[in-house]
C-alpha cells in the first residue's frame, strides 16, 4: 500500500508538473503572439504640404494596420517645406520615418549627420523579405561610398524597365482644351509661327472660358528653381540634347531653345501672357484646371487628373487633350523623361525611431507584392473582384475614383492615395482600363518616351559643385520671368547675356566639369556605357 501511495503520489506530482509547464508554455506563447501583433504607431514626416490623405479613416490603411500591427501617424508642414524640414534636423527631432524628394539637399545632410539608419543593417538584423521586396538597379544606385543604402525611393524605374514595359510612358504633355482647339481648326503648333498664330486666335475667338478671363497659355508654378514648362519640358519637346561628344551639353544656350523662349517673350510684350502664371501657387493652378480656362499648356498631365475628371463628367468635349507641341527646326520628334531609377521621392528611417524593427518590417510589407496590390487595388471584395484571375475594380469604386478623388480616399485609399513607396512597374499587372477622361493623355506621350535618368545629376551636399549648382539654380529662377516679361528682343538679349555672364562667374564650367563625370559614373551604374 505504501508503495503504491508512493507511486500514485509521484503520478500526480508528475502529472501536475507537466500541466504547469503546459501552462506555462502557452501562457507564453500567448504573450509572444500579443508582442508580435502589438500595435504601434510610427510617426511619418512627408515633406509635402498639399498631401493631406490621413491614415487609420479609410479601407486601404485600415486593412494594412490590420496587416501589420502598425498605425501611422503622417506629419506635413504647413507652408514652406524646406524650414519645416531644416527645424526638425537643427532640433534633432525627426519623426520616425521621412518621405522627400530625392534631390533635397536634406537627404545627405541626415545621413552624413548620423540621423538615419542603413537600411541594409536593419534588413539584415530584422526583416530579410526587405531584400526579397527590393529592386537591384535601385539598390545599386542609392547605395553610397560606404556600402550602405539609407533611402529607398518610390517610382524607380531603370532603363531596362522601360525597355521591357512598352506601357510606360512619360507625364509631360502639350495639352490643349479640346473643344477650343477644335474650333480655331485643330492648327499645327509645332512650329514658333504655328504656336503664336493658335494662340491669337483662340484669345480673339475666346477671350472668356465658362464666363471668366482665358488664360492663353499656362504652365507649372514659378519656384525657386524656375519653370519645368518653360525650361526643362520645353527643351524635351524641341529634342535639345543632353550631351554632345561625351560631355553634358548646354542645353540653356541651345539656339533652339532660346528661339523659343523668345516667341514666348513677343507673346508677352503682344498680351497673350497673362499675370497670373507667374503668381498663381498649384491650388490657384487647380481651380483654373477645373473650370478650364487655359487654352494650351506644357505640362504634366499626372498633376491635373482630379480637375481633368470633373471637366469630363460636366462636358467632355471641354476637357484636355495631347497633342503635337513644340518641334525643333528639323521636325524631331520630343524626348520625353520618364520617372529615373532615381524614383520621386525617398524614404528614410530615423535614428530617433521608437522602433526600427517594426519600421523596417512595414517598409518592407507595403514594397512588398501584398501591400504594393492593396495600396494599388485596395480590398479583395470590398474595392475589386477576381474574374477569370484577373483584378476588377468594381463599377462603382472606379466610378467614384473618376468623379471625386477627395470622397474616393477618404472612403478607400487605393489608387496610390498613399504613393511614398509605390513600386509603378510591378503594379503595371494590376492596370485596369483607365477612364476616357485619362486614357488618351496617358496613350500619347508612349511613343517619345527616353530614359534620361543618367543626366539627374545631384551632386555630394555642401561639395563646391552643389554650392554652385543651388546659386546658378536660384539665379536662372530670377532670371526666367524678366526673359518672359521682357518688353522688347533687345532687352531679352542683354538680359539672358548678363545671366550667362553671372552663371560663368559662379563656376558653372566646374559643374559642368563634374557633371560630366557623374553622368560617365551614372552609365556604368545603369549598363548604358558602350
Amino acid at each position: 500500500m505504501k508503495k503504491f501511495a508512493v507511486i500514485f503520489f509521484t503520478i500526480v506530482m508528475l502529472a501536475g508538473l507537466s500541466a504547469c509547464g503546459n501552462e506555462e508554455t502557452e501562457v507564453l506563447q500567448t504573450e509572444n503572439a500579443d508582442v508580435e501583433q502589438e500595435k504601434i504607431t510610427l510617426d511619418w514626416y512627408v515633406n509635402y504640404s498639399w498631401f493631406a490623405t490621413p491614415w487609420g479613416e479609410n479601407l486601404v490603411s485600415k486593412a494594412i494596420t490590420e496587416e501589420t500591427g502598425v498605425n501611422v501617424h503622417f506629419v506635413t508642414p504647413i507652408g514652406n517645406e524646406t524650414e519645416k524640414l531644416n527645424a526638425l534636423i537643427a532640433s534633432d527631432t525627426l519623426p520616425d520615418m521621412i518621405t522627400l524628394g530625392y534631390w533635397e539637399p536634406q537627404v545627405d545632410e541626415m545621413i552624413d549627420k548620423d540621423m538615419v539608419f542603413a537600411l541594409n543593417e536593419l534588413a539584415d538584423t530584422y526583416a530579410p523579405q526587405f531584400w526579397e521586396v527590393t529592386d537591384e538597379t535601385a539598390v545599386n544606385w542609392y547605395t553610397r561610398e560606404d556600402g550602405n543604402i539609407y533611402a529607398y525611393p518610390n517610382s524607380s524605374i531603370s532603363p531596362k524597365d522601360l525597355e521591357e514595359n512598352a506601357s510606360i510612358g512619360s507625364n509631360q504633355t502639350f495639352l490643349v482644351r479640346k473643344d477650343i482647339y477644335t474650333a480655331i481648326g485643330s492648327p499645327d503648333m509645332t512650329t514658333p509661327e504655328g504656336f503664336m498664330e493658335a494662340v491669337k486666335k483662340a484669345a480673339e475667338m475666346f477671350p472668356e472660358a465658362e464666363g471668366k478671363p482665358l488664360v492663353p497659355i499656362g504652365a507649372h508654378c514659378f519656384d525657386n528653381e524656375g519653370n519645368v514648362s518653360f525650361d526643362k519640358f520645353l527643351m524635351n519637346f524641341l529634342a535639345v540634347p543632353w550631351e554632345k561628344d561625351g560631355k553634358l551639353y548646354d542645353r540653356y544656350t541651345d539656339a533652339e531653345y532660346v528661339k523659343w523662349l523668345k516667341m514666348f517673350r513677343q507673346l508677352g510684350e503682344e498680351g497673350y501672357l497673362a499675370t497670373d502664371i507667374f503668381v498663381d501657387t498649384r491650388t490657384q493652378m487647380e481651380e483654373k484646371l477645373a473650370e478650364g480656362r487655359y487654352f494650351c499648356m506644357l505640362y504634366q498631365y499626372t498633376d491635373m487628373l482630379s480637375q481633368q475628371k470633373v471637366l469630363y463628367e460636366n462636358d467632355p468635349d471641354k476637357v484636355y487633350i495631347a497633342v503635337e507641341g513644340p518641334r525643333n527646326a528639323n521636325g524631331d520628334a520630343p524626348t520625353l523623361s520618364c520617372t529615373s531609377v532615381s524614383g520621386w521621392t525617398v524614404t528614410l528611417i530615423s535614428k530617433n525611431c521608437k522602433d526600427p524593427k517594426r519600421a523596417i518590417e512595414f517598409m518592407s510589407y507595403l514594397m512588398g507584392e501584398e501591400g504594393q496590390k492593396t495600396i494599388f487595388l485596395g480590398v479583395e471584395g470590398e474595392t475589386y473582384d477576381v474574374v477569370d484571375k484577373k483584378a476588377i475594380v468594381k463599377s462603382e469604386v472606379k466610378e467614384l475614383l473618376d468623379t471625386d478623388r477627395i470622397a474616393y480616399d477618404t472612403l478607400y485609399g487605393a489608387d496610390n492615395a498613399y504613393w511614398m513607396l509605390q513600386d509603378l512597374v510591378m503594379q503595371q499587372k494590376w492596370q485596369q482600363t483607365s477612364s476616357p477622361a485619362e486614357e488618351q493623355l496617358k496613350e500619347w506621350s508612349r511613343k517619345y518616351v527616353v530614359y534620361n535618368g543618367q543626366y539627374e545629376t545631384v551632386f555630394p551636399a555642401g561639395s563646391e559643385s552643389a554650392i554652385a549648382q543651388d546659386k546658378i539654380t536660384t539665379l536662372w529662377s530670377e532670371t526666367l520671368p524678366q526673359l518672359l516679361l521682357a518688353p522688347t528682343e533687345e532687352e531679352f538679349d542683354t538680359i539672358f547675356a548678363a545671366f550667362i555672364a553671372e552663371r560663368d562667374a559662379l563656376g558653372y564650367a566646374k559643374v559642368m566639369e563634374d557633371g560630366t563625370e557623374y553622368m560617365i559614373e551614372a552609365k556604368k551604374k545603369l549598363g548604358l556605357m558602350e
